[in-house]
């Protein structure tokens, strides 16, 4: 009997990634799917669409990888801090490596050709094969006839004249094939990268012009979280947004972040530096105050907890207009 061929999939959850591994499998490839976590995109997509197909899924730490790619992109960025390119190659490259350690065969993902006019067009397909170390070893099943051959092709693993010749952005084609295989549940087309938002690229590049990342990372997973607002070269504050914002700072902040509560009402929980200075600290009180809902006119209590024990400011809420300018985002 011929040995069966293997191939690791990136699987992100999407239609065109669950796609991928239908048409592998229909050429009788066995499939597993590899899916990316960091603090700008999680698995669970992926994950649903693993128990959805009935395949084996390795979930690979991504963060490190991210954070290099995000402060030294070598093929510059998006439009926002989305380093597309870098990040598609070494995605391909920790999949080879995998693949290798598996004694899999090759490399699938679920590019398709001009689907994204700057990192999928067939010059930056090209970069990313290269720059990945596994370019030969690479398949883009969804565009591979019309994308030069690679090993699996040419040694007869895949018939490509089976393969589909998806291109450009309309994804009727794949909804039809979508209907074909029976997928139903599977997520609208959109990015999944919080990189790729306006908003959220100002609040990494700030942490990156001022604080720059902790060891444990716990300043980039929470830029995810609440209102961020900074009130001076050395101070961030992030004020909750929602009961459950407030539980999240609670339990991703350091022990050393001091919290700002208005005891007297409900409001946000306020994450400050521990070296916040005594100015900045009663401007903290009164943003976090601002956010409150307030009973009564006059002075708000804020309560300021942290590693030495708690104390109490009478503050008055600052008002809309006076808070926008602090904002980062």
């Amino acid at each position: 009997m011929e040995k069966q061929v293997k191939a690791l999939s990136l699987l992100s959850g999407g239609l065109d990634s669950q796609l991928a591994v239908c048409v592998l499998r229909e050429q009788g490839i066995h499939v597993e799917g590899i899916t990316f976590s960091s603090p700008f995109f999680g698995p669970e997509k992926g994950t649903a669409a693993a128990r959805a197909l009935g395949i084996k899924q390795h979930i690979i730490d991504f963060t490190e990888d991210i954070l290099e790619q995000v402060q030294h992109p070598a093929h510059g960025l998006g439009g926002a801090m989305n380093p597309c390119i870098d990040c598609h190659a070494v995605m391909i490259r920790r999949a080879g490596e995998l693949m290798e350690k598996l004694g899999f065969d090759f490399i699938a993902t679920g590019e398709v050709l001009a689907q994204r006019p700057m990192s999928q067009n067939k010059q930056s397909l090209g970069v990313v094969a290269r720059c990945s170390k596994y370019e030969d070893l690479l398949v883009r099943p969804l565009s591979a006839p019309l994308l030069p051959p690679t090993k699996p092709i040419r040694e007869g693993w895949l018939d490509v004249e089976k393969l589909p010749r998806f291109s450009g952005r309309n994804r009727t084609p794949q909804i039809q094939l979508a209907e074909h295989f029976g997928l139903k549940d599977y997520p609208a087309p959109a990015g999944g990268c919080l990189l790729t938002e306006e908003r959220f690229g100002k609040k990494l590049r700030d942490l990156l012009e001022h604080e720059g990342l902790d060891t444990d990372r716990t300043n980039v997973w929470l830029l995810s979280i609440g209102r961020h607002l900074r009130l001076s070269d050395r101070v961030k504050i992030i004020v909750g947004s929602c009961k459950a914002e407030n539980e999240l700072l609670r339990e991703k902040a350091r022990p050393e972040d001091l919290r700002i509560v208005c005891p007297d009402q409900p409001g946000p929980l306020t994450i400050a530096p521990a070296d916040i200075d005594e100015e900045a600290l009663q401007l903290a009180c009164a943003i976090s105050a601002r956010y409150a809902k307030k009973s009564k006119p006059g002075p708000v209590r804020a309560r300021i907890s942290g590693p030495d024990g708690s104390r109490e400011l009478f503050v008055e809420p600052l008002s809309p207009d006076d808070v926008q300018p602090y904002f980062i985002a």
